[in-house]
C-alpha cells in the first residue's frame, strides 16, 4: 500500500523517556540524518544531572528536541509538534508544552498502574479524554521490539533496551530520513558484539516497517532541504566547535595547544574532544582539581604554549586566584566557562548565563580581563579563534562565556576555508643585539603588551610571580607611584582592545525603529526568532547582539542612545543591564528568567511588542 506523503516546511520533534532509555542517542542519530539530508536544524538536549536518575519518575525524564526546516531557523522551537513518550513520566513532564493538535506517540507497554501512580496519575490518560486535543498514537513499542528480536540470542533486557531504535526507525519513516548513517553508526558502535549489532539493526528496521504497514500512520511527511549558502556543512555542537576553534587558533598562531582541565558538566566534552587531536600538537592534562588545571595551563603559557583551561561556574570560583596571577604576569591564557545554573552545584545540566559579573569582577584587586561570548553552537568556533587572537596579541588571560544550551545544542556549520582564517602569528622576545639587559615589562606602544619570553632563552632571564612588578624591569616593587602606574597600565591595555574589535552592528531594517533589543551569548537565537515574529506582524524593532563584553564595542553607547527604549533579555537577574546602566547611564529595560532553559521566541515576541506599545 502506497501512503500519502505530505510536504511541510518545518517540524519540531521531542523524544522523551527515562534517562536510561537512550533518548539522547535517539535524538542525536535523528539529528545527524537530518543534517546529512540538508535541512537547517537546531537542537535542545535536556537531561538529568544524575548518571541514572530514578526510573519512571519525573526528575528522571530525559528529552531531546529537534527543530528542522526547509528554511533558515534560529531556535529548537517553542513547542513540539510531535512528542514520543516512552512512559507515563515522559508524557506528564512534557504534555503541557504541546500545542493543540500535536501528535503524541505513546509506548503503551509502560502505562501500568504502578508506573501511572509513581508520577501521580490517578487515571490512565490514554483511557480518559485528558489527551483529546492531541492526535494520540498508541504503540506498544517495548513488546513489539521484543517480538521483532525473538530470533536473536540476547536477553529480554537487551531486547527491551532496543526500543529506542524501534522508535527511531518509526520516526525516520514518518519524516523520510536517510538511514545509511544510522546503520553505519550501529555497525561501528557494536562492531565487537555482532548479536547486539544485528538486534539493534533489526529493531530499527522493524520500526520503519511498522510505520510503512500500519494503518495508524496513514501519512508520512517530507521536509525539503534548506537553501543555505553554498559550502561544505556538518552538524556541530558548541563544545565541539570550541574544541576545533582552539585547535585552529593553535595552528594559526603557531603555538602548541595545552589544555589543563578538571572534568565538570557541561564543559567535559571539550576535554574529551581535544584529547583526540594529539596529531595536531594538542596536549591534554586531566588534573586532580580545578586549581591544578588552571595552574598547569598558566605554566604552559609561561613556557610558550597556548594555555587553555575549561570549566563551569563552580570551577571559575576556584580558578580566580590563578586568573589574578595571569593578570599580574600578563601571560596569554584562555579560560572557557561553559555556564550552568547555580549557585554552588546548582543544576549542572541546565543552562544559565549568570557568570558575567564574576567574569568581570570575580578577582581581588583591579584585575581586568577581556570577556567574549559566542551566540550559537557554530559561533563557538569563531569565538575561540578570536579569544586566541586577543590573548596572544595583548598578553592577557581571556574568558570565553559559553553556556550549557550552546555547549550541548547543535546546528549546521559551514566549514571555513583555511585561507579565510586570520593570521595569528606570534613574535616571541629575543635578546637585544647590543647585549643590553632584558626588560620584561617594557610595553608595545600600540597594544601595551609586554614581551613574551620563552624560559630558558639565554639573555631573557627575568623574575615572574604574583608580587607587583616594577614598570619596565619587572623587579619586585612596593612603590605607591609604581603600583598606581601598573594598575592603570593593565587597565589601559584591556580598554585599548576596543579599538581592535568590530563596532556593534545594529539590524534595523526600516531605520526608524524606536525599540532596540540587545542580547549577549546564547540568547541570540531566541531573540532573533522573537524579533522576526514582531516584524512579520508589522512591528518596527531593531536588534543587536554583543560578542565582546569587556571591553564593549566603541559605538555601543551611541547605539543605546539612538533608541527610545532598549530591552535586554538575559538568563540571569539582569547582569548585562546593570553594566550598561552604570557605564552609559541608559535606563535599559531588563527581562530576565532563570529556569535552566532558553527563552521561547513567542514569549520574547510578546515582551518586545509590549515595549513597543509603551513608547
Amino acid at each position: 500500500m502506497t501512503k500519502q506523503v505530505q510536504q511541510i516546511d518545518r517540524v519540531i520533534i521531542r523524544f522523551a523517556g527515562d534517562s536510561g532509555d537512550g533518548m539522547q542517542l535517539t535524538g542525536d542519530r535523528f539529528t545527524q540524518e537530518t543534517a546529512s539530508f540538508g535541512n537547517d536544524l537546531s537542537t535542545l538536549p535536556n537531561f538529568p544531572a544524575e548518571i541514572r536518575a530514578p526510573a519512571g519518575t519525573l526528575p528522571g525524564v530525559s528529552s531531546f528536541q529537534l527543530h528542522f526546516a526547509d528554511h533558515d531557523i534560529m531556535t529548537p522551537g517553542d513547542a513540539p509538534n510531535v512528542l514520543v513518550a516512552m512512559n507515563p513520566a515522559a508524557l506528564k513532564a512534557n504534555v503541557d508544552d504541546l500545542p493543540r493538535g500535536a501528535t503524541v506517540i505513546v509506548n503503551t507497554d509502560e502505562f501500568t498502574k504502578r508506573s501511572l501512580a509513581k508520577v501521580g496519575y490517578e487515571a490512565d490518560p490514554l483511557a480518559d479524554d485528558s489527551l483529546s486535543e492531541f492526535k494520540v498514537s498508541r504503540v506498544p513499542l517495548t513488546s513489539m521490539t521484543v517480538k521483532a528480536l525473538e530470533e536473536f540470542d540476547i536477553s529480554k533486557k537487551d531486547s527491551q533496551r532496543a526500543k529506542n531504535m524501534f522508535a527511531l526507525g518509526l520516526l525516520s519513516w514518518m519524516y523520510n530520513r536517510p538511514t545509511e548513517g544510522t546503520l553505519g553508526f550501529l555497525k561501528s558502535k557494536f562492531s565487537g558484539k555482532p548479536e547486539i549489532l544485528a538486534a539493534n539493526v533489526a529493531a530499527f528496521e522493524a520500526g520503519w516497517s511498522f510505520g510503512e504497514t500500519t494503518e495508524d500512520f496513514a501519512v508520512s511527511y517530507e521536509v525539503k532541504p534548506a537553501r543555505l549558502p553554498s559550502g561544505t556543512y556538518r552538524n556541530i555542537t558548541g563544545n565541539a566547535a570550541i574544541s576545533y576553534g582552539l585547535v585552529a587558533g593553535s595552528q594559526l598562531s603557531g603555538l602548541p595547544l595545552f589544555l589543563g582541565s578538571y572534568p565538570i558538566t557541561p564543559a567535559s566534552d571539550i576535554l574529551h574532544e581535544l584529547s583526540r587531536h594529539k596529531h595536531m600538537g594538542v596536549r591534554t592534562f586531566q588534573a586532580e582539581d580545578e586549581i591544578a588545571g588552571v595552574g598547569a595551563a598558566l605554566g604552559a603559557a609561561f613556557g610558550g604554549s597556548l594555555g587553555v583551561t575549561t570549566t563551569s561556574g563552580p570551577g571559575m570560583v576556584l580558578k580566580a586566584e590563578s586568573l589574578g596571577l595571569a593578570v599580574m604576569t600578563e601571560l596569554p591564557l584562555l579560560v572557557i566557562d561553559v555556564q550552568r545554573a547555580g549557585p554552588s552545584t546548582g543544576m549542572p545540566t541546565k543552562t544559565e548565563q549568570a557568570d558575567l559579573l564574576m567574569a568581570m569582577f570575580g578577582r581581588n584587586g583591579e584585575s581586568p580581563v577581556p570577556v567574549v561570548a559566542p551566540q550559537s553552537p557554530s559561533d563557538c568556533f569563531d569565538v575561540a579563534i578570536e579569544a586566541t587572537r586577543i590573548a596572544s596579541k595583548y598578553r592577557t588571560p581571556v574568558i570565553v562565556l559559553s553556556d550549557g544550551y550552546l555547549a550541548n545544542g547543535s546546528e549546521p556549520w559551514r566549514i571555513p576555508a583555511v585561507a579565510d582564517l586570520p593570521d595569528l602569528s606570534v613574535d616571541f622576545a629575543s635578546p637585544s643585539e647590543d647585549g643590553g639587559e632584558f626588560r620584561p615589562y617594557d610595553r608595545d606602544p600600540e597594544t601595551l603588551a609586554r614581551p613574551w619570553a620563552v624560559p630558558g632563552t639565554p639573555g631573557l632571564e627575568h623574575r615572574i610571580g604574583g608580587i607587583e612588578k616594577s614598570d619596565g624591569t619587572g623587579n619586585i616593587s612596593y612603590s605607591p607611584a609604581n603600583h598606581d602606574l601598573m594598575v592603570r597600565s593593565r587597565q589601559a591595555k584591556i580598554d585599548g582592545i576596543a579599538r581592535d574589535i568590530p563596532e556593534l552592528e545594529v539590524d534595523d531594517p526600516t531605520g526608524d525603529a524606536e525599540v532596540l533589543v540587545l542580547g549577549w551569548g546564547g540568547t541570540y537565537g531566541s531573540i532573533g526568532a522573537g524579533v522576526r515574529r514582531v516584524r512579520r506582524a508589522g512591528g518596527k524593532v531593531a536588534q543587536a547582539h554583543l560578542r565582546h563584553l569587556n571591553p564593549f564595542p566603541q559605538n555601543l553607547g551611541a547605539a543605546l542612545r539612538s533608541y527610545d527604549r532598549v530591552l535586554v533579555p538575559e538568563i540571569n537577574l539582569g547582569q548585562l543591564a546593570m553594566l550598561l546602566r552604570s557605564k552609559y547611564l541608559v535606563d535599559v529595560i531588563g527581562y530576565t528568567k532563570v529556569r535552566g532553559l532558553p527563552f521561547k521566541a513567542e514569549e520574547l515576541a510578546g515582551v518586545v511588542q509590549e515595549v513597543i506599545d509603551r513608547v
